[in-house]
């Protein structure tokens, strides 16, 4: 199994000089499984630059699991080249919209309205099918199992776990570490940080042992204070819960689109001291656009 970043920056795309070396697009990942399979993570601006590399291959299976629609994850989704093209066939897997109980086919095709974009959903020309997907349910696609897990982001949002051929890859999608509502010494503090102990094991225990994990690291540690409830992960966090679910390496990914490539470098390498990673831990790597990643 191996994976490509084809976007990495989380909320807006950035491209420009300051972000040249590890890339300006919106979650992408691709995946391919033994059997050239294939997989994407996420429909951010980054897989306008997959669908490029893709025309070789047509006529081609695609199958697409959206973690979340927030715009940064499903906007490069009406300008993917394969979904014009007869003879491709295209499955598009994600969550149901529980608040307006809206099918994830009803979801996307918003925004391939008239309003949105000249062609409209049925005028598509590529077979395209979609799926809602429920929490903790297994999609088998050739030789990759692709399983999901509820994680915390202010929407329904899936972390997906791969497996193919002995090896692992997890993806969060967005996440935050979610925090204790009440202050201590309430009544419901002791109960409800409990549940959080609970659910935080849960979902370590669906990163255990991943060959890779790709985590959402969006924000510096000084900075998380003023963000908590928005959804994103600090350096710090992730750095803890790869070492404490005993994953072999780890993407931080979801970059902060004001903060330069330099200054991204500089934020990372801050964190890595400060927190004493050591051979013994997981390798750490920023993910960076364009890059293969053989697992």
């Amino acid at each position: 199994m191996q994976f490509t970043f084809w976007g990495v920056r989380g909320s807006i795309a950035v491209p420009g000089p300051s972000t040249v070396r590890y890339g300006g697009n919106t979650t992408c990942i691709e995946v391919r499984g033994d059997n050239n399979e294939l997989v994407i993570l996420d429909a951010g601006t980054g897989i306008f630059q997959l669908a490029q590399t893709l025309f070789a291959e047509f006529p081609i299976d695609i199958n697409i699991f959206i973690s979340h629609t927030h715009w940064d994850h499903i906007q490069g989704l009406p300008m993917f080249t394969p979904m014009f093209v007869p003879g491709n066939n295209i499955n598009l897997y994600g969550a149901r919209d529980i608040v307006e109980n809206r099918s994830v086919k009803d979801v996307l095709s918003r925004q391939m309205e008239y309003s949105y974009f000249p062609l409209r959903e049925n005028e598509l020309k590529s077979n395209m099918h979609y799926f809602d997907i429920q929490d903790q349910q297994d999609v088998q696609i050739g030789s990759i199992k692709v399983s999901n897990f509820l994680l915390n982001h202010p929407v329904l949002n899936f972390g997906y776990r791969l497996e193919c051929g002995g090896k692992t890859v997890v993806f969060t999608g967005d996440h935050e570490w979610p925090l204790n509502i009440y202050a201590e010494g309430d009544p419901e503090y002791s109960d409800y940080q409990a549940f959080l102990d609970l659910r935080r094991q849960q979902t370590l225990d669906f990163f255990r042992g991943a060959d890779a994990l790709i985590i959402d690291t969006a924000y510096a540690d000084s900075e998380y204070p003023s963000r908590q409830g928005w959804g994103h992960g600090s350096f710090d966090a992730s750095i803890r819960a790869a070492r404490d679910a005993g994953v072999k390496k780890a993407f931080l990914t979801h970059h902060e689109p004001t903060r330069s490539d330099d200054q991204l470098e500089q934020v990372f390498e801050q964190a890595l001291k400060r927190n004493g990673v050591c051979s013994s831990d997981p390798a750490f790597f920023l993910a960076q656009e364009g890059v293969q990643i053989e697992v």
